[in-house]
């Protein structure tokens, strides 16, 4: 009896609370036993743990599946807490590669993942938003600040003189068409407006993970589509073992112009516009307006996000609904997007097949503001604004808007411009699997994807525009009424076969082979109305109130486009005792876009791998204690390029509006596929058992064969041809990922997180050269900015050199005012650092981007900031007003305004606490966290933001760095709610 006594008087009960080393979060069902019995309990959703254990002098063991396993000593105590870390062998990172997924440790390609738990934060209108400076050798630069602006991304520089430079972006597994789903709408006088990016559609909150295929070796299996480079963009899906989960998200915005232009203000104006040569008399009108306070303003945005997914061995499913109301900071602009999506899986016949389904559908509702990209000296809106006569009234004494010939008021354009869109997308895909034994597996997926936009644009006779006809007696226009369709479609069936088995105990082969036909049609209509006998077309709903005579009320146009690709692919991938890993691919594609003499390219690529770190001699070294994971690669490929219209091997006609046919383009049946050849070599290491991870990575790629369509002088028979140019694109680099655990502790972790990149670019034995960039303003019409040429990088900026001002204030240019290269709008470094911490239930991110070496074209100052607008009654900056330019200089193309676009900046700032849930409560999580983007900008650029980049093409061969007007990027404070039930 006293025996047991004592043996009970040693029974200790120890308490704690298990927590996740990186985070600082706690771990719900951890397993803690007591070593070498089977005495143990498990962690609660809070992470605690309560266990009565034999003897104080016992161990307990904390366990968890992905964490490394903790045997601590009770040693007497009641309480121990344990943070535990990840397994980084056993929880390897799984990253999505084309056609499959792979551990981060067997892949041999360069492939960088970014997870929902690093993504940018706050308001976000499109998926590569969230990647934005998070991943080494990405460039994503908007086009504007508008609400869902165009984005250019580049993976490894930019390659094509004239192709497609966007990369490959599949979604589950389905490969985008790519192309624009928004119509552009009519011209009003006031320019063209760049489309909308097509990537809008679905919601960033849906998304689980983003994979970037950067290589050859990665992307060459998607053959002609993946010569810029691949994105996978990997949905959330319901997960087994989960019993119905609500996630619940809802966030509020505002945003505001981090910056306005500094102008002349009211007090000084007519002063200033005096000593440059104005009469008084005729320019001051009396008022003080800031025009740009009067077009924009503090925008809000709401955003919804609701999911509801669960699963069990044999079903997974996820439905999950999102509501976006975002508010342009220009007045009158904005985005609504409604969402919904279903993910789904089944599995049947003894999990001989499954069975799987993907869908989302979307309504994109689009308010544009009148901004455009190659208005004339007059403005587009911003340009209206930022040249108003700050003494100018908005309204004149009978309440209506002062509006003149020679002057554009921004706010009635605001009123009297009425231009909507909505777009209708739905992106499904369903898939079947079948095992038909352990070793090969059989899939087959047909995908669907339809959009439809419509776009409406009313302009109101009552805005006085020269371009549509102002009648100075009546004090009206023609006004005009716009209607631009655009449907696309995309129909994708692909079958695969993998085959998976090992050829030895230490070797594993996996075998991958497959088919792919997908079918594209782009189809549009435009209609235009004008000679309005009434003022009410704003909705523009019918446009039966049209009568003229003598010109042409009514003017439409239609297109249509039908290409198809079938492909021929195949991969094997060997693992010979995770040591030595081969990677071989090879895609044949055919295209209708090609002639009969090159219809086809090929697109082989391979790669090898070593991870001496698992190398018997290095194991038993004094460095692998230090150097824990160290691993090589190389790999080379070649890839294509079809994103051209096609056609370009046929003869191709357009109907006249007398009804005759007219042939545009001699047909090549000759043109070839544009190649990428890329070489790739890496290096994959960590550090003190993953405390620190990192690569680097060396890359060659050279683009050859380069699409172009070659206008002919006119007249001519036809006006062009496509063609392949002699020529090389060149883009060299290294890339550098760091990621670091600098502070592991149970109360306080801090994690650091790194990249950067530098790409050297330059054209090759082009042998000619081609204009680009188109510079508006007065007096400059033909003008230009760039010219794509031999030993230069693409889009190199082509202009005089401005040395200043003569004693007489005219401009002075270097050389004899001869043409020059004066550099370049490609950064030479793009930087990423991110800093996590945790601490208790907060957390905190922040994240700087920077990007260095490149220059700004800021054609805004180019057209509006010169000392002879100031003379003719316009404003200016206040530095113009003052500076010793003569009201008569003529303001060339020049160096003036080309400015250094170098910036470092504070993108992203978020704040979160997590909420104490009791055991016994419904809700799993509730957190709350404060995000600001955009918050702080250094640079020396005058514009509003250095990272822009407005559509200034010249017959369809793109520009880039150039600023026109440009809608400015926000700076937006959001806070959030997140409930998990």
């Amino acid at each position: 009896m006293g025996v047991i006594q004592q043996l009970h008087a040693q029974e200790t009960e120890v308490r704690g609370t298990v927590t996740d080393a990186a985070d600082g979060l706690p771990l719900p069902g951890v397993n803690v036993t007591v070593l070498g019995t089977t005495t143990g309990t498990s962690t609660n959703p809070d992470g605690e743990y309560s266990l009565t254990v034999p003897s104080p002098e016992d161990t307990l063991v904390f366990s968890f599946v992905g964490y490394i396993a903790r045997e601590i000593p009770v040693n007497g105590r009641n309480t121990i807490n344990v943070a535990l870390k990840s397994d980084v062998q056993e929880l390897e990172d799984v990253v999505v590669i084309g056609y499959g997924t792979q551990r981060e440790g067997e892949a041999t390609g360069s492939i960088s993942s970014v997870s929902q738990d690093e993504f940018n934060q706050g308001v976000m209108t499109s998926p590569e938003q969230l990647l934005q400076g998070r991943a080494s050798g990405v460039q994503i630069t908007p086009a504007s600040g508008e609400p869902g602006a165009g984005m250019n991304i580049r993976i490894r520089g930019t390659s094509s003189v004239r192709s497609g430079n966007n990369p490959l972006i599949v979604v589950d597994g389905v490969p985008l068409a790519g192309g624009n789903t928004t119509p552009g709408g009519g011209d009003f006088g006031a320019g063209e407006q760049s489309a909308r990016n097509p990537l809008s559609f679905l919601n960033p909150d849906d998304i689980e993970s983003m994979s970037v295929l950067k290589d050859a070796s990665a992307s060459a299996i998607y053959g002609s589509r993946g010569s810029n480079g691949v994105i996978l963009i990997t949905t959330k899906s319901g997960q087994a073992g989960e019993t119905g989960t609500f996630n619940f998200s809802a966030s509020t915005s505002i945003s505001s112009v981090r910056k306005k232009i500094d102008l002349v203000d009211p007090e000084n104006y007519v002063e200033l516009a005096e000593e440059a040569g104005a009469d008084p008399s005729v320019l001051d009108f009396g008022s003080t307006t800031d025009w740009q306070d009067r077009i924009y303003r503090n925008a809000l945005t709401q955003e919804y996000s609701l999911g509801y997914g669960g699963g069990n061995e044999t079903t997974n499913y996820r439905l999950s609904m999102g509501y976006m109301d975002q508010e342009g900071l220009v007045e009158s602009s904005g985005l609504e997007r409604l969402t919904g999506r279903l993910n789904a899986s089944h599995k049947l016949l003894d999990e001989k097949i499954q069975l799987s389904l993907n869908l989302v559908a979307s309504r994109l509702n689009d308010t544009y503001a009148p901004v455009t990209r190659n208005a004339g000296f007059e403005g587009d809106l911003i340009g209206a604004a930022l040249q108003a006569n700050p003494t100018r009234p908005v309204f004149d004494e009978n309440g209506d808007y002062t509006q003149s010939s020679d002057f554009r008021n921004p706010v009635a354009m605001l009123d009297y411009i009425n231009d909507k869109a909505n777009t209708t997308r739905l992106l499904a895909s369903i898939g079947a699997t079948y095992n038909i034994a352990d070793w090969l597996t059989y899939n087959l997926d047909v995908s669907f994807d339809n959009s439809e936009a419509v776009r409406r644009t009313g302009i109101e006779p009552r805005l006085w525009f020269p371009d549509l006809g102002y009648d100075p007696e009546t004090g009206r226009s023609n006004g005009r009424a716009v209607v631009d369709n655009l449907y696309n479609n995309s129909t994708v069936i692909e079958h695969t076969l993998n085959s998976e088995f090992s050829l030895s105990e230490e070797a594993m082969l996996d075998l991958l082979a497959g088919f792919s036909y997908q079918e594209f049609e782009d189809r549009g209509d435009w209609l235009q109305a004008e000679y309005f006998v009434t003022d009410e077309i704003s909705l523009v709903d019918n446009v039966d109130g049209v009568n003229n005579d003598d010109n042409k009320a009514f003017t439409a146009s239609s297109f249509r486009n039908v290409e198809e690709l079938q492909s021929f692919f195949g991969r094997t991938t060997l693992n010979y005792d995770d040591r030595y890993l081969f990677n071989a691919s090879f895609r044949m594609d055919g295209s209708t876009k090609f002639g009969e003499n090159n219809k086809y390219g090929y697109f082989p690529s391979g790669s090898v791998g070593w991870r001496i770190s698992e190398e018997n001699f290095y194991t038993g070294s004094g460095l692998s204690s230090t150097l824990t994971n160290l691993k090589f690669r190389v790999g080379y490929g070649i890839t294509g390029n079809q994103e051209y219209p096609g056609g370009a091997s046929l003869a191709r006609f357009e109907v006249q509006s007398d009804g005759s046919l007219v042939q545009v383009n001699n047909p090549n049946p000759d043109i070839q596929w544009e190649e990428t050849k890329q070489l790739s070599a890496g290096i994959d290491f960590g550090i003190n058992e993953g405390r620190i991870n990192g690569s680097v990575d060396y890359f060659n790629k050279q683009t050859t064969n380069l699409i172009f369509l070659r206008n002919f002088a006119q007249p001519a028979a036809v006006e062009s041809q496509w063609v392949n140019l002699d020529g090389t694109v060149l883009n060299t680099g290294l890339e550098l990922s760091l990621d670091a655990y600098v502070i592991e502790k149970p109360a306080f972790s801090w994690q650091l997180q790194y990249n950067m990149s530098y790409i050297y670019n330059e054209v090759k034995d082009l042998g000619t050269y081609v204009n680009t960039g188109e510079i508006h303003g007065q007096g400059l019409s033909g003008a230009y900015a760039q010219r794509i040429a031999e030993d230069q990088p693409l889009f190199s900026f082509y202009m005089r050199e401005f040395e200043g001002y003569d004693e007489n204030g005219f401009a002075e240019y270097a050389n004899s005012a001869a043409l020059d290269f004066q550099g370049d709008p490609l950064p030479d470094y793009n930087l990423g650092l991110t800093n996590n911490f945790n601490f208790g239930r907060w957390s905190m991110s922040m994240f700087w981007s920077a990007s260095l070496g490149f220059q700004v074209y800021n054609n805004t100052a180019n057209a509006i900031f010169l000392k002879g607008n100031l003379r003719n009654g316009r404003n200016v900056t206040s530095e113009v007003a003052e500076s010793a330019e003569s009201s008569a200089n003529f303001g060339e193309v020049s160096t003036r305004f080309l400015e250094d676009g170098d910036y470092l900046r504070l993108a992203n700032l978020s704040i979160g606490y997590n909420f104490n849930i009791p055991d016994m409560a419904p809700v799993n999580r509730l957190r709350v966290s404060l995000t600001g983007q955009n918050l702080l900008l250094f640079t020396g650029y005058t514009g509003y933001d250095p990272e822009v980049n407005t559509d200034k093409s010249i017959d369809g061969v793109p520009s880039l760095g150039i600023d026109y007007t440009s809608y400015p990027r926000p700076r937006t404070v959001s806070l959030k709610v997140q409930l998990d039930i």
